[in-house]
């Protein structure tokens, strides 16, 4: 259906038209006629299906702009939509004068919310906690609000705003429209329609499905305690110019920023508990480039539209599975190719298959990044960049660089090999001498442990400690030789570096160990 079908304004066609839109979406074509002819509805629909315009443009063409006193509430759960919201309503008022349209939030002092609500404002967009706070305050007046929106009511109803919610209903007056629009429907929405909604219409959407011909879907198969080194080796991999880390807890974006911050990374990170202007600053830099890496929960990312975002990692699994729909949506845009990556653990698996499911997508499984992998991926880009300096010929400048290169006694070869010796002891990567171990015609190299019977050690303590806090598993290790005094394990050679860098500080069975190489 065309926008033209739905007895809308001249004005809200006009503006319609300027920013494209023509044709209605499905929740557009079923809620602007019924939210025309002031009914209640209920809206079940998913983010990306279009209901801010469903909701939004029969709100203005009910506004009567010679009244100045406030007329529609729209109430959503974080300042990042309510924002989102507010931006989208004025492309529709492109063209209707004084129509007012303010958005209040916590984190933005208040002062500059009261000034423009005391010369009248007909549509408020707000947070329940500020709004709130004007209601305290007495600074919002609701006895001429004649409809009333809640725009992701789950969302609102799980970060705990029920409270607030049904004490804004009930200051509003009892002869009013009321919108409710949530992705899912459970009992707690269900008691919300039944106390505050009258015969409501009810809308359902199917989840559109997800579009992933742009996006590479992996997972790894992981152990809580690796997902934090894992995750440096993803970055080492991929290298992405601009990546976000969704966790399921602030606790844990905390914990991650440092553990990233210490290893050196440009990472910053959002969620509930940072202050509004600090997150709006943050986002701002990660959108500029000025940050890479960004660690957020599920709630904070609301609302952030970032372009050419080349990874998603999921530290986590999400909670709900349209979060992992969410998430991943942000990569891949604009036949740009994009990557997430999932960590999963243990019987996490039956999850992610739920997801795919839901999703109708295909997530593959792949092998956990070795660090002989990382190694090679950050040796090949140093070749890159000196590749790049020689084609430029942007050298930079020294004596005694200069006197070391004209030595007649010199070999250049050497020179070189002494060089990138230099950079990877002064990057902290572990050099292992690959002439000082050998190979078995199996692929295992063997590994001394100094611990061993004396220490009452079985085989399954050395197994348990290494597959636990490395990335080999307890079925790729080899044969394991328990002695007196100490012990000899089999690993893969491709896991060598990984298993003497993993077990470093590690105790088997409270004993502290050491382990390296066997001599040959």
């Amino acid at each position: 259906m065309k926008f033209n079908e739905l007895n809308l304004s001249e004005k809200i066609l006009r503006a319609l038209d300027d920013i494209g839109y023509s044709e209605t979406t499905e929740i557009q074509e079923k809620s602007i006629p019924e939210i025309i002819n002031g009914c209640d509805l209920i809206g079940l629909s998913q983010t990306g299906t279009g209901k801010t315009a469903a909701f939004g443009i029969p709100a203005i063409q009910n506004v009567d702009v010679k009244n100045k006193k406030t007329q529609i509430l729209i109430l959503a759960p974080t300042r990042e939509l309510a924002c989102q919201i507010t931006d989208e309503l004025r492309k529709f008022t492109k063209y209707m004068e004084n129509l007012k349209i303010l958005t209040v939030y916590g984190g933005q002092a208040i002062e500059k919310q009261i000034i423009p609500l005391r010369k009248g404002v007909q549509i408020v967009v707000g947070t329940p906690g500020r709004i709130m706070d004007h209601m305290r305050k007495k600074t919002i007046k609701l006895s001429d609000v004649k409809l009333v929106i809640l725009d992701e009511a789950d969302e609102m109803l799980n970060m705990g705003f029920r409270e607030d919610i049904e004490t804004i209903l009930e200051e509003v007056p009892e002869e009013r429209q009321t919108l409710l629009f949530s992705a899912t429907m459970n009992e707690k929405i269900m008691s919300i329609t039944k106390k505050y909604l009258k015969n409501p219409k009810k809308i359902k959407i199917k989840a559109k499905e997800l579009t992933v011909e742009n996006i590479n879907q992996i997972a790894f198969q992981t152990k809580n305690n690796m997902k934090d080194e894992l995750t440096t080796r993803a970055i080492d991999l991929y290298k992405p110019e601009k990546l976000i880390v969704f966790c399921n807890t602030k606790k844990k974006v905390d914990s991650l920023y440092d553990y990233l911050k210490l290893k050196g990374y440009n990472v910053d990170i959002i969620h509930g508990d940072i202050k509004q202007d600090q997150r709006d600053r943050t986002i701002k830099k990660f959108k500029k480039g000025d940050v890479k890496i960004l660690i957020a929960t599920d709630v904070a990312a609301r609302g952030i539209d970032v372009a050419n975002l080349d990874l998603v990692i999921n530290y986590d699994i999400p909670q709900e599975n349209e979060y992992y729909v969410h998430r991943i949506g942000r990569t891949g845009r604009n036949k740009n190719t994009g990557k997430a990556i999932t960590f999963v653990v243990g019987k996490e698996r039956n999850k992610l298959n739920e997801i795919e499911k839901y999703a109708k997508t295909k997530i593959n499984y792949e092998p956990v990044p070795t660090i002989s992998q990382i190694n090679k991926a950050k040796d090949e880009e140093l070749v890159k960049t000196i590749r790049n300096i020689m084609s430029k010929k942007e050298f930079c400048k020294s004596e005694a660089f200069e006197e070391l290169i004209e030595d007649d006694n010199l070999d250049l070869k050497d020179l070189a090999k002494a060089m990138f010796s230099v950079i990877n002891i002064k990057s902290n990567k572990e050099i292992i001498n690959k002439d000082k171990y050998e190979v078995d015609e199996n692929g295992y190299v063997k590994l001394f442990v100094n611990v061993g019977k004396k220490d009452k050690i079985m085989v399954k303590d050395i197994i348990g400690s290494m597959s636990a806090n490395t990335a080999v598993s307890g079925k790729e290790i080899g044969k394991v030789n328990i002695l007196d005094k100490f012990s000899f394990v089999e690993v893969p050679e491709e896991y060598v570096e990984d298993v003497l860098s993993g077990m470093k500080g590690k105790p088997i069975k409270g004993k502290d160990v050491n382990i390296e190489v066997a001599n040959a």
